[in-house]
């Protein structure tokens, strides 16, 4: 059923680029240069220092001041202390085992639960996310304390791991790394390059963690198992390290792999359980901490450590220690590693907080957050912790729970501190196998990222290669490598789509001044003798040549071809009248010699011209029969529309390329017009000499349709066929045909 729409009717002129410019007046901008911003800048600098401003800087830099003069004491404080005792105990197991990942004492874990959410409140801007561990970051840490303090064999060349134990030398590690990790945060975010997280598409994102997801996994077998696998990294490095795995199957503790396989079962049902009737339920479930709590009282009341052999968390860390110093040599050894885990930290955190803050409709600064996780990073390395982040689980169950604003962050951290404090001692006769289980039943998120393959091979290809990409990069070759590989990938897919842009010729909707593509369409009409050629991406040096070759498949000829044989035919037809010279010499006192077009047909800039025709007695049809025995290619076209409307830019290597194209088809008597070419690309045009003699600015219109009404008035007395009107009667005379 066809609704009823407004008409809409419009009388003007039919306007090119210049009788637009002529009835219109249009203000030329004049851009403004490197040196006026700055001046600019700096004037703004000089102003008054005021109140006002400096409240405004105060607020941009602790955005605590602002949520805290709205904070509603008697609607949100109870819903902010329960969202904090929930996501608390969820993070303090998720400490403990995290801490495993980055093959550290699980008592570290509970540092990062603390530490970094003491400054994270008040610099960050996000109110919902849960600060804290994340598996990927941890195993990213993990990566570079297994390469510089292997399990076996001597730790690297490092002065400061002199008089250190193996544990402290790794922790050493883990802080350092995390401290240059805070680093580059926060240079980030005091350069204002937040955006840096728009070149991490959600597709490369999911491949890698699904990627991390698997190094989780494999890391954690030796733990369900109760096997004992050194620390493998590097390359290859998930190959190597199930290799180890499968040597010693035969070795694997039974009562690890039953207690794991139980408690990852229990785990399992009551999470979904939890998502089924997540409406009915006013707090998720902490089944992490019961199973914890069973297993720890099982442990100890059967004495699993002595009877079966098991490995147990041992001795906690009662309490905080000093603050220590990063060590330099460690920042030179990871900065490679380092840079990788702070722009993941970054986008997993921001990515997350987005979203939340969408739903509750307040705004989030990306280059605040770069300084907030920097400070937080640095702080928290400071004092021992490692890489701190967000987790989506996490931050789940604290918004879900009730959590309105960062001081139900407040109070998870202070569960923490408890834990730390005084409950540390409880946790110790608790199974490492069970961290490692609840570790893996926490991937499920990550992996099920697998069945996304085949909704991107179907609707995004390219996309596709990102995702397989990225993830089989981040297995094989690790994860920081791995990010690399992605975004040269992501990159790549880029190039390709501007390089190979799917051009296409439009045609006019009847009735309508509408074009559209040819193909998508069973009534359309396409004007005679025209082409309307759309390319729907920049034009640059690495797609000049598809945009010609294009070109040319469109129209159906090559321009330069066809003037060459023109040009040749030309060259013969006048080798037959200089046989024939008394004759012609009667009649017209100049003749173009072979030497004269030849000399006519090569432009100061060697691009080849047409030849001379204005003073020979006839005038050639192409497309007509030629007296002499050169055969030319048949040219129906008349004119040429090319839509830029889709052209963000050109660059001088297309600018050349494109003057070059144009020039070649003006040459061969094809009329060109260029459409809604976009003002700075006119404004480049003009500044880099693009217009001469041949290349008019009067070719340029502002809409498709000016451009087709113009070459229908052309047309309407434009000779159909082009016969060879030549002089009969002279020629005739001459006996020259």
């Amino acid at each position: 059923m066809v609704t009823l729409r407004k008409q809409y009717a419009v009388a003007r002129p039919v306007y090119s680029e210049d009788s637009l410019a002529e009835d219109h007046n249009k203000v030329y901008r004049q851009n403004k240069t490197i040196v006026d911003h700055m001046r600019e800048y700096l004037t703004c600098l000089s102003m008054s220092w005021d109140l006002k401003r400096a409240k405004n800087s105060a607020v941009s830099l602790l955005p605590i001041i602002s949520w805290m003069r709205t904070y509603s004491v008697r609607e949100w404080l109870l819903g902010d202390v329960v969202s904090g005792i929930s996501t608390g105990m969820v993070a303090i197991m998720q400490g403990l085992a995290f801490s495993l990942l980055a093959s550290l004492p699980p008592s570290y874990g509970l540092y990062t639960a603390f530490f970094p959410m003491l400054t994270y409140f008040f610099l960050g801007t996000s109110r919902h996310i849960s600060v804290g561990s994340f598996p990927v970051l941890s195993l990213m840490v993990g990566a570079v304390v297994t390469r510089l303090v292997p399990e076996v064999g001597p730790p690297a060349n490092i002065t400061g791991f002199e008089d250190l134990t193996q544990e402290q030398q790794r922790v050493l590690v883990a802080s350092s790394v995390t401290f240059l990790m805070g680093i580059f945060q926060l240079a980030m975010g005091i350069l204002q390059v937040g955006f840096i997280v728009v070149y991490l598409s959600d597709t490369l994102v999911s491949g890698f963690t699904t990627a991390a997801a698997i190094h989780i996994l494999v890391s954690q077998l030796k733990f369900v198992l109760g096997l004992t696998v050194p620390g493998i990294s590097g390359p290859l490095s998930i190959i190597y390290t199930l290799k180890e795995i499968f040597d010693q199957i035969t070795s694997t503790n039974i009562c690890d792999l039953v207690m794991s396989i139980a408690i990852m079962m229990v785990v399992f049902i009551v999470k979904e359980l939890n998502d089924k009737y997540k409406a009915k339920l006013p707090v998720p479930i902490p089944i992490e901490v019961f199973m914890t709590v069973i297993a720890c009282g099982v442990s100890y009341g059967f004495n699993f450590q002595t009877r079966y052999d098991i490995d147990v968390v041992g001795k906690m860390v009662s309490g905080y220690e000093s603050p220590i110093a990063p060590n330099v040599e460690v920042f030179q050894e990871s900065a490679v590693e380092a840079f990788p885990i702070a722009i993941v930290g970054f986008a997993v955190a921001f990515s997350v907080a987005k979203v939340y803050s969408i739903k509750h409709d307040y705004t989030i600064d990306g280059n605040q957050e770069l300084i907030a996780f920097g400070v937080s990073n640095i702080f928290g390395a400071s004092f021992r912790s490692f890489a701190a982040s967000t987790a989506l689980s996490r931050t789940a169950v604290q918004e879900s729970s009730g959590g309105k604003t960062q001081i139900a962050g407040l109070i998870s951290a202070a569960m923490a501190m408890i834990v730390t404090l005084a409950l540390g001692f409880l946790l110790e006769p608790l199974p490492t196998s069970v961290l490692g289980a609840l570790v893996i039943v926490n991937l499920k998120g990550m992996l099920v990222q697998f069945r996304e393959i085949p909704y991107l091979w179907i609707r995004d290809k390219p996309e596709c290669v990102v995702w397989v990409g990225t993830c089989l990069g981040a297995i094989l070759l690790g994860l920081d490598l791995g990010l690399v590989v992605g975004l040269g990938v992501e990159l790549l897919t880029v190039v390709y789509r501007t390089q190979f842009p799917r051009c296409s010729v439009l045609a006019n909707i009847p009735g309508t001044d509408l074009y559209k593509d040819r193909k998508d369409y069973t009534h359309i009409s396409e004007i005679p003798g025209v082409k309307i050629f759309r390319i729907p991406s920049p034009i640059f040096f690495a797609n000049i040549e598809f945009f010609r070759d294009k070109l040319v498949e469109t129209v159906g000829f090559n321009p330069l071809r066809v003037l060459r044989k023109r040009n040749k035919a030309l060259r013969k037809i006048n080798k037959r009248l200089q046989k024939k010279e008394d004759d012609v010499t009667a009649v017209t006192p100049q003749i173009y010699t072979s030497a004269a077009v030849n000399a006519s047909s090569m432009n100061v800039d060697g691009q080849e011209r047409p030849s001379d025709l204005k003073d020979l007695p006839f005038r050639v049809d192409w497309r007509a029969e030629l007296p002499v025995d050169v055969t030319v290619p048949r040219v129906d076209l008349h004119s040429l529309i090319l839509d830029f409307s889709a052209v963000s830019f050109l660059d001088i290597s297309a600018l050349k390329g494109l003057k070059a194209a144009l020039k070649e088809f003006i040459r061969v008597d094809v009329e060109v017009y260029i459409v809604s070419c976009d003002e700075c690309i006119l404004e480049k045009l003009h500044s880099c000499r693009f217009f001469d003699e041949e290349i008019l600015t009067s070719m340029f219109f502002p809409t498709l349709h000016d451009a087709t009404l113009h070459v229908l008035d052309r047309s309407k007395d434009r000779s159909r066929g082009w016969v060879v009107i030549q002089q009969r009667s002279v020629m005739e005379k001459r006996g020259q045909v």
